[in-house]
């Protein structure tokens, strides 16, 4: 498998920077228009998802659509996500954002435990990608 991820540069967090706010634009215009509700939207959106995922893992190098797809999917459902905890649950964005931040750590002492490092340059197998 070649490398999965786009070269690191100035461009790919511009890019990156841009993806997050599309994701957060399209999570609060598909919730009001979709006419599915929050959770509904955030169903069907974390639907599409999967699909992108499913393509992007089964790629074996690094494809600027499916790739920067994902990452822009990625972006609204974890906002819906978010939405939903916030609105619909009552839980506050502080305790959210602990929570993510936690999770987050322990995804890259997992990461770190099993691959020997925390590199994004050498996303060249499927466990690292995942």
């Amino acid at each position: 498998m070649l490398n999965k991820v786009p070269e690191i540069t100035i461009f790919f967090w511009i890019i990156k920077i841009l993806c997050t706010t599309v994701g957060e634009t399209a999570a609060d215009f598909l919730n009001s228009n979709l006419g599915l509700g929050l959770t509904g939207t955030t169903l069907v959106m974390g639907a599409i998802l999967i699909v992108a995922l499913i393509f992007q893992f089964r790629l074996k190098k690094y494809v600027p659509s499916i790739y920067w797809i994902s990452v822009v999917l990625l972006s609204v459902v974890g906002t819906l996500i978010t939405d939903n905890l916030t609105d619909n649950l009552g839980v506050s964005l502080v305790t959210t954002t602990i929570i993510f931040a936690i999770i987050l750590a322990i995804v890259f002492a997992s990461w770190y435990k099993s691959e020997k490092t925390l590199s994004i340059h050498s996303i060249t197998t499927t466990r690292r990608e995942a």
